[in-house]
């Protein structure tokens, strides 16, 4: 998958302000991204791999660490999704405070049954909602996150997403704490994750 800048063709997929301030903050540290003035994260609705119906509130009372992918993805998204395993099994008491949330942009192909077996294959913890293309798109610009389809072939399926590629630390209260790059090795995800809940007690 050919990686692309958060700030490529963004104008297609959400309003380029938005675009500018989720990449200020999640450049800045733990403390000063926490107060920064832009809003990251929001309001969704979703589907769960059990086909229920899901939003933001569901998770109220958990922190999340949320990252916006596709099943088909060949390099980041299961580099992405590992890492975060690696983070819950080097947590410890603290994992069941967190949830991680594997939210697809490819919703045609990524049904509730499909996003079960992915994640079921590399961690149960991990939960991968989908939903409608316009739940998506909702949901990918409540979080700056830029995603386009690009064709690998002359059928109607073949397609790969471009998309960015960060991991969004949300609080027990769904307050946007700190982003962080999709190959941050899970050790450092741990870390992270840690320090924000020991400063939040």
């Amino acid at each position: 998958m050919r990686r692309r800048p958060i700030f490529s063709d963004l104008g297609r997929v959400m309003p380029f302000g938005i675009a500018v301030a989720t990449a200020l903050a999640l450049s800045q540290p733990l403390v000063r991204a926490a107060n920064a003035p832009a809003t990251i994260g929001g309001p969704f609705t979703l589907t769960s791999p059990d086909g229920a119906t899901v939003t933001d509130q569901t998770y109220r009372g958990k922190w999340l660490l949320v990252y916006f992918g596709f099943t088909s993805c060949p390099d980041s998204c299961p580099t992405a999704l590992l890492e975060i395993s690696t983070a819950l099994e080097k947590l410890g008491p603290d994992t069941d405070k967190l949830q991680p949330l594997f939210i697809t942009i490819d919703p045609q192909r990524d049904t509730p049954a499909v996003m079960a077996n992915y994640t079921q294959s590399i961690d149960s913890r991990i939960v991968g909602l989908t939903g409608t293309p316009q739940q998506i798109a909702a949901a990918a610009q409540e979080y700056g996150v830029y995603y386009e389809p690009r064709k690998s072939g002359p059928g109607a399926g073949d397609y790969v997403m471009d998309h960015s590629t960060y991991l969004y630390l949300m609080d027990a209260e769904g307050k946007f704490v700190r982003g962080l790059d999709a190959d941050t090795p899970g050790e450092r995800i741990a870390e992270v994750v840690r320090g924000a809940m020991a400063k939040a007690r």
